[in-house]
């Protein structure tokens, strides 16, 4: 087997084409995410930290809990939050329901940087923007697909997506069915990161 990044393998095998095309698409993110944290003065992964903690529900903003969502340890996670603290855009709250944990929330400072960095795939969104329906909803397919794959693998870590779902059904014909809603679910209806997400044991 060779690398997809072996030319005259890659321009053989469209499996290896998709996957160097993805690659390239994750440098997007990562020079899109350079350019934020260059203007706020702060690592790419504190920014993304400042867009988690504007999103996600209370329990969810705690270091235990971003250390896994960033594939992280929690001492690294400290580190950042530690930065970000003395720079005034997070502050801690005590956990009522655990006197030895504490909640993350974002100063206004921080909800205001956050806000603003949250853009950052702008020139990602601009070409989606402009395929055809079909081609959109075959993507997200095809994309949690391969999420789904690298979750299972234990490449990446949390998922709230419909396909790790315990409320997610599928059948024979790749039909989609939720059973908190109880109803059918389209392919534009299914979920990257739901609220009411419960991981499936499978």
């Amino acid at each position: 087997m060779k690398s997809p990044f072996h030319l005259v393998h890659q321009n053989s095998e469209i499996d290896s084409r998709i996957v160097a095309a993805l690659e390239r698409i994750s440098e997007a993110f990562r020079v899109l995410l350079w350019n934020e944290s260059k203007e706020y003065a702060l690592s790419p992964i504190q920014i993304q930290m400042l867009i988690f903690l504007l999103t996600h529900s209370e329990e969810q903003r705690k270091v235990s809990y971003l250390a896994q969502e960033f594939n992280m340890t929690k001492a690294t996670i400290s580190d950042a939050l530690r930065v970000l603290e003395e720079k005034s855009l997070v502050k801690k709250t005590s956990d009522p329901n655990d006197s030895r944990s504490f909640v993350l929330d974002l100063t206004k400072k921080g909800k205001d940087i956050a806000e603003k960095t949250s853009f950052f795939t702008n020139e990602l969104q601009t070409p989606i923007n402009k395929l055809y329906s079909d081609d959109k909803e075959n993507l997200l397919l095809s994309l949690m697909t391969i999420i789904h794959h690298l979750n299972k693998a234990g490449v990446i870590t949390i998922q709230r997506m419909c396909l790790t779902c315990i409320h997610y059904e599928t059948d024979s014909k790749n039909k989609h069915f939720c059973k908190l809603l109880n109803r059918k679910l389209e392919t534009t209806d299914l979920r990257i990161d739901c609220p009411e997400h419960a991981q499936s044991a499978a």
